[in-house]
């Protein structure tokens, strides 16, 4: 029996997850509240800047929408501006 494409996206995604630096934290951490300090961002961000599948982490970000949370060291509002040039180069290249 074949995968169909939502199994096979899935698992893919797992793939990452698995290697990803912030396995085995909290997620709280990577999701500190609006009135977090910013040590609380910078601790995410330390978390991120060692793992070796930051690059899938962000583009799974970009793909999903994710609107809060650090993902690969980014902040809400550093996505923001990061996806909507994301997008535009993926419009240029349809």
């Amino acid at each position: 029996m074949t995968q169909g494409p939502l199994s096979l996206a899935q698992d893919l995604v797992a793939d990452w997850k698995d290697q990803a630096a912030c396995g085995g934290y909290p997620n709280a951490l990577f999701f500190p509240g609006p009135e977090a300090p910013s040590r609380a961002v910078e601790r995410a961000r330390a978390v991120c800047g060692v793992c070796r599948v930051a690059e899938n982490c962000l583009e799974y970000a970009f793909e999903s929408n994710q609107r809060s949370g650090i993902w690969a060291g980014t902040t809400e509002d550093e996505r923001k501006s990061l996806r909507r040039k994301w997008l535009a180069a993926r419009r240029r290249s349809a």
